[in-house]
């Protein structure tokens, strides 16, 4: 069962020129959806795209080497950073 068609228990409303509203109603109508389901499973895609567009990094093969070498580098402690980690410990308790 997708996002679209699973118990709802929240509601968003938004207001629309008629124009607006017939071109969705059409479009629903073509996929044999109700209006409201074409507008959330739409917006659900939507939302989908804009998430992963600002989350997932695509790295060409020169800049994924690199990327992974730098990953992959042994790295060098200087006093800031020594200083930062001795803090993070005094701060922080784990459990």
């Amino acid at each position: 069962m997708d996002a679209a068609t699973q118990n709802k228990s929240e509601r968003i409303n938004l207001r629309l020129k008629s124009n607006a509203k017939r071109l969705i109603e059409r479009a629903a109508s073509f996929e044999g959806k109700t209006v409201s389901h074409f507008i959330l499973a739409s917006a659900l895609e939507q939302a989908e795209r804009t998430v992963q567009q600002h989350e997932i990094m695509t790295l060409n093969a020169k800049n994924s080497m690199m990327f992974f070498e730098a990953l992959a580098a042994p790295v060098r402690f200087n006093r800031k950073l020594a200083a930062t980690l001795e803090e993070h410990d005094q701060r922080v308790t784990s459990k």
